[in-house]
C-alpha cells in the first residue's frame, strides 16, 4: 500500500495578500487597518528599546509619570492603556530598577503616589531618543496639515468610543 493513499490531495496555497492588498489595504475593516498600524509601530518601538533593557510599556509609564507626576497606579493604568495588575508588576519591576520610587498618599494611606527618580528620567531620555526613528517612521509622507487631521481624529474615535 502506497503511502500516498493516506494524505490529501494538495491544494494551491492560498496567497496571504501583503500589507497594502486585499483586507490589509484600503479596502479593509478599519478596526482591523487601526490595529494592523499599531502592530507594526509597536514592533519598531519594541526593538528601539530592546537595547536599554526598557519594554514598551515600562517606555509608557515613564512617559506619563513624567508628563503628569505623582500619579497613582490607577491613574497609570488608565493613562498607559494596561490593566491594573499589569501596571502593579510594571511599576514593582521599575521600583526594583530604581526607576520610580513609591510611598502612601498623604490623605489616601492605601493609595500609592509614584514618582519618576533622576535614574528614571535619564532612561526616560535615552529611551525617547531612541524611538525617535520609529516616531518618525510613523509620519513619514504626512503633511503638517494631514497629521493634524490624523491626530484629531484618532482623538475623536477615542473620546466617542470610551467607556462603550
Amino acid at each position: 500500500m502506497s503511502s500516498n493513499i493516506m494524505r490529501k490531495p494538495r491544494t494551491p496555497e492560498k496567497s496571504i495578500p501583503e500589507i497594502g492588498e486585499g483586507k490589509r489595504g484600503e479596502s479593509g475593516h478599519i478596526g482591523y487597518l487601526l490595529r494592523q498600524a499599531h502592530a507594526a509601530h509597536r514592533i519598531k518601538m519594541e526593538y528601539a528599546l530592546k537595547d536599554m533593557g526598557l519594554t514598551l510599556p515600562q517606555f509608557s509609564v515613564l512617559t506619563m509619570l513624567a508628563a503628569y507626576p505623582r500619579a497613582s497606579g490607577a491613574e497609570l493604568a488608565r493613562l498607559s492603556l494596561l490593566t491594573p495588575q499589569t501596571m502593579s508588576v510594571i511599576v514593582g519591576n521599575l521600583e526594583r530598577a530604581e526607576m520610580v520610587s513609591r510611598r502612601p498618599h498623604e490623605v489616601h494611606g492605601r493609595i500609592q503616589i509614584i514618582e519618576i527618580t533622576a535614574a528614571g528620567r535619564e532612561l526616560l531620555v535615552r529611551g525617547k531618543s531612541a524611538v525617535q526613528s520609529a516616531e518618525t517612521a510613523l509620519l513619514a509622507g504626512v503633511s503638517p496639515a494631514d497629521e493634524k487631521v490624523v491626530r484629531r481624529w484618532l482623538v475623536q474615535v477615542a473620546k466617542h468610543l470610551d467607556g462603550v
